[in-house]
């Protein structure tokens, strides 16, 4: 076997990378092109480092609601006709709003680049925000919550472990909003937020595909670089207060399972070129899981039958701090208790024993042969370029992570798992399930919303 993960890791290094093009404007948008000419298409994308990390209490889901609001209209183009242009021209356009940005983009045939830009400066700057329009679009917005977090039991749980695990920074507010505070948002607060930061100095425009860097700049600069840059608010620090010992939670929620959630402070990638622990947390999430050999599901789910899914994650790149987190669904009859008695047995003999040579160099493989797969996609090569030039990396740190995956050690895996997944920086929350009611609900709220 060891052979072949070897030969997988000899496939994984031997794929190219396309050059990457990176320049700034004058007004400060960033421009970074990846030529693909693999077919004749093109993915654009324009990221604004503008998330819920930014937001202010009492305002929180306004990043999000700002990004239904940029597909209602400018002074040149009606509400609906941004999605009507780009869908005649044989292209599909959508957004999302995370924590630490909110990005838009459309896929289309390379020669359609220039109606796609043309669009997007457009409500880079000229977006309006009625009142009448905003009215409707918020109770979309709310709808959305209820859909997909307040109905949800485990996307409950999981907001709350994150109001939980981060007791000062922005991180701990969701990103779509508290109720709260949707029901009282108003149009102005979109439009403040919009002025705040929507601005080329805030922005990176990412075009990957069948194109060429200069084509790409030249148009860049026909129609984003006449806006003119803002003065941006100054970001201050947020760290997050040092975790003093462990937090538990506990949340009833109508459900038709048990449901366990566990999440460890980590660190994030600041430093690429030195920096060793955060791709050593990442093969670490790929010892415990990903996979039916992987160490959680093996000893979790077929050998003990303790639980009937588990699973660990870790993303390294970010504005803000980052959590290991495992989740876990008891078997029938098991308790979450046992369950966790048992996730932290395995945590204990990994962190104890360590990891051999040759189950580090199949995890590897797994690990980096899926980056490498997921890489020819064209949206998924400009998602990465646009995660990380936000979180403040370079395009270089990703065209190196290949290798800095590679290069992580056994003792690295062990060293990691023993410094971070600790008690003292651990929060645990359970869902309690409730008998589930079926509520009669009222009709569903009309409106268009774009998926995010």
């Amino acid at each position: 076997m060891r052979s072949f993960w070897a030969a997988l890791l000899a496939l994984a290094a031997g794929s190219v990378q396309a050059a990457i093009t990176d320049v700034t404007l004058d007004n400060g948008l960033r421009v970074i092109v990846q030529e693909d000419a693999r077919a004749p298409v093109m993915v654009s994308q324009v990221w604004y480092r503008a998330g819920s990390l930014d937001e202010f209490n009492g305002t929180t889901g306004v990043a999000h609601v700002l990004e239904h609001m940029m597909f209602k209209g400018t002074k040149t183009v009606p509400p609906g006709a941004f999605s009507k242009q780009i869908a005649a021209a044989g292209g599909r356009e959508n957004a999302f709003t995370s924590r630490d940005h909110t990005a838009y983009f459309q896929q289309m045939q390379k020669d359609r680049l220039e109606l796609s830009m043309k669009l997007e400066a457009d409500r880079m700057a000229n977006l309006i925000i009625s009142d009448e329009l905003f009215a409707k679009e918020i109770q979309v917005v709310m709808e959305e919550r209820r859909l997909r977090t307040d109905d949800q039991p485990q996307s409950v749980l999981y907001e709350r472990l994150m109001a939980t695990a981060y007791q000062a920074h922005p991180y701990r507010r969701p990103i779509i909003g508290w109720m709260d505070d949707l029901q009282n948002m108003t149009a102005q607060d979109a439009r403040d937020w919009y002025a705040r930061w929507y601005a080329p100095n805030n922005a990176t425009l990412v075009v990957a595909g069948d194109v060429k860097a200069d084509a790409v700049i030249a148009l860049a600069k026909q129609y984003f670089g006449v806006i003119p840059a803002k003065p941006l608010p100054l970001r201050k620090p947020q760290d997050e207060p040092a975790q003093l010992g462990s937090k538990r939670i506990v949340i009833k929620a109508p459900a038709k399972l048990p449901y366990l959630l566990m999440a460890w402070h980590a660190p994030v990638l600041k430093n690429w070129q030195t920096d060793s622990e955060p791709y050593a947390l990442q093969i670490l999430a790929g010892v415990l899981s990903g996979n039916d050999s992987a160490r959680l599901q093996k000893t979790l789910v077929k050998t003990q039958q303790i639980a009937v899914n588990a699973s660990a994650g870790f993303d390294a790149v970010s504005r803000g701090p980052a959590l290991f987190l495992v989740d876990a669904t008891p078997a029938p009859g098991k308790s979450v208790t046992a369950l966790e008695k048992a996730i932290q047995l395995e945590i204990t003999r990994l962190q104890r024993e360590g990891i051999s040579e040759s189950e580090l160099a199949r995890v590897k493989a797994q690990v980096i042969a899926a980056d490498v797969y997921q890489r020819d996609s064209l949206f998924y090569q400009a998602m990465q370029l646009g995660e990380y030039v936000t979180a403040g990396l370079p395009p270089e740190a990703l065209q190196q992570r290949t290798d800095k995956l590679r290069a992580v050690t056994a003792a690295q895996v062990r060293d990691a798992a023993r410094k971070w997944l600790r008690d003292d920086t651990l929060s645990v929350a359970e869902l309690d399930p409730q008998p589930i009611q079926q509520p009669a609900r009222g009709a569903a709220v009309s409106g268009a919303a774009h998926v995010n």
